[in-house]
């Protein structure tokens, strides 16, 4: 059924307007004012902003690590974006030295078929660089459309690699059309610490932070950027959490080199001190990188107002703080890491961004939604409202005001990060390709309706797919 969004003021990356969106077969095939809506659902946004469905460059769902699974898989992960304002999320697929990338890739598969409510693609982890891998590779980014490879410099002898293995990936990414992703903290120097920290009694969850200083994150985010710079080719860091990182990145920037950053919720708006909570009550922040001290908040901020960093992504990767998070009680190194953030990003975003003055309209949508699409091979088709791109709408209430909690909030995890946090502004219908997934703060759809994204390799020159049109007088 075709709909129109009437009388919202219509915001992108780069324009603010009030109009119509006429939506048919789940793409926008007209925008304007006064549209005709005969046979069309009339779907009333009165006083709220009509956004384009937030992209989220950074979840992990159903995803094993210590010992145990993320709380919330794609199912009840993906219903928790889609109230958040997030219409298509990329996954991290993790991969293992001693399989193929295809079996890899088919486990994540069967993970989201069947259970994803919005569209999604995958990244591909790159643990090592043999004959397999250059054999597959290319068929990787051709047949399943994954032009990301995540390459860990941490996690020492679980998934970080070596230099030399960074180094490759780089030479392939820029051959094949790919955009290598970082996570950028000095392994070897952590592993050290951590064993240092141990046996000298130190177990508390304040010391993940201690052992993981930022002048590693730092160090490991400039060693990259340098790696890039010889390989001419392209990287993306995930996660910066810290001044350190963020100055290596407006430095290669600077040079001209093509060094992306992106950072999270969490480090926007929490500060070490949160792993300093008493009893084990601070495991429920254990994350690598590790939250820092709250100083980095305002490099972060002002990184994202000028463009230093260009995505802000969840990280998402859900632990209960009772049954999985306890499996480091008397020693902060089991703790697993990660947190739930998939839901609350969208909104924090804007509430502490716009609302407070750290980011335009314009700023909050290019960082939420627009550079994600273009970096990762989805725009236009994702990441703007326009003719031709598909109608992943989110109608957004600015002036709703709520408090997070985990009372309300829609994952399958006992606490949540910012708990009683108050917010600025609420989506209050989200729609996927002109599809209601969130209709009026009440979900709407169906598990199994999120389509999986072949993307475009990096730089691939941007098509729109409009419908072919008849030009009057031609």
């Amino acid at each position: 059924m075709k709909k129109v969004i009437k009388n919202g003021t219509i915001v992108t990356a780069s324009d603010t307007y009030f109009g119509d969106i006429l939506i048919e077969d789940g793409v926008i095939v007209m925008i304007g004012v006064d549209l005709d809506a005969q046979n069309a659902e009339i779907v009333d946004a009165s006083g709220c902003y009509v956004f384009p469905g937030g992209i989220d460059p950074h979840t992990h769902l159903d995803m094993p690590f210590g010992g145990t699974v993320t709380a919330d898989d794609f199912e009840s992960g993906t219903i928790a974006a889609a109230f958040g304002g997030t219409t298509t999320i990329i996954d991290f697929c993790l991969t293992s030295k001693d399989a193929p990338l295809s079996k890899a890739v088919e486990a994540w598969h069967a993970k989201s078929k069947g259970k994803a409510v919005i569209d999604y693609g995958f990244h591909l982890m790159i643990g090592e660089v043999n004959d397999d891998v250059l054999f597959e590779l290319p068929q990787m980014i051709e047949e399943e459309g994954i032009t990301s490879l995540k390459v860990f410099m941490a996690y020492k002898n679980v998934f970080q690699a070596d230099d030399g293995t960074l180094f490759k990936t780089l030479q392939l990414a820029k051959e094949h059309g790919a955009l290598v992703m970082v996570h950028a903290e000095n392994g070897d120097v952590i592993a050290y610490l951590i064993e240092k920290a141990l046996s000298e009694g130190q177990t508390e969850p304040i010391y993940h932070a201690l052992t993981r200083p930022p002048v590693l994150e730092g160090e490991a985010t400039g060693r990259a950027a340098a790696l890039t710079e010889l390989a001419d080719s392209q990287l993306y860091v995930v996660h910066v959490t810290c001044a350190e990182a963020v100055w290596k990145i407006e430095e290669a920037r600077k040079k001209g080199l093509r060094v992306y950053g992106e950072t999270c919720p969490q480090y926007l708006m929490l500060d070490q001190s949160s792993l300093a909570k008493p009893g084990f009550e601070g495991a429920k922040y254990v994350w690598s990188p590790p939250l820092r001290e709250k100083w980095n908040q305002d490099v972060l901020w002002n990184a994202l107002w000028s463009g230093s960093l260009q995505t802000v992504g969840s990280d998402q990767c859900s632990f209960n703080f009772n049954g999985q998070k306890d499996l480091g009680l008397g020693d902060f190194s089991k703790i697993p890491n990660g947190g739930p953030t998939i839901e609350d990003r969208f909104s924090i975003l804007y509430s502490e961004g716009v609302h407070k003055g750290r980011l335009s309209l314009h700023q909050f949508v290019d960082v939420i939604a627009t550079s994600s699409a273009k970096l990762f091979g989805l725009f236009p088709q994702k990441g703007t409202i326009a003719i031709g791109s598909d109608a992943d709408i989110v109608i957004f209430d600015p002036h709703c005001k709520r408090t997070i909690s985990a009372e309300t909030h829609h994952m399958k995890v006992d606490y949540n990060a910012f708990e009683g946090l108050e917010i600025t502004g609420e989506p209050v219908s989200v729609l996927v390709r002109g599809e209601f997934i969130v209709r009026d703060k009440q979900f709407v759809g169906q598990p199994g309706s999120g389509q999986y994204l072949q993307r475009k390799r990096f730089n691939q020159p941007e098509k729109l797919p409009v419908k072919e049109q008849t030009m009057g007088g031609a």
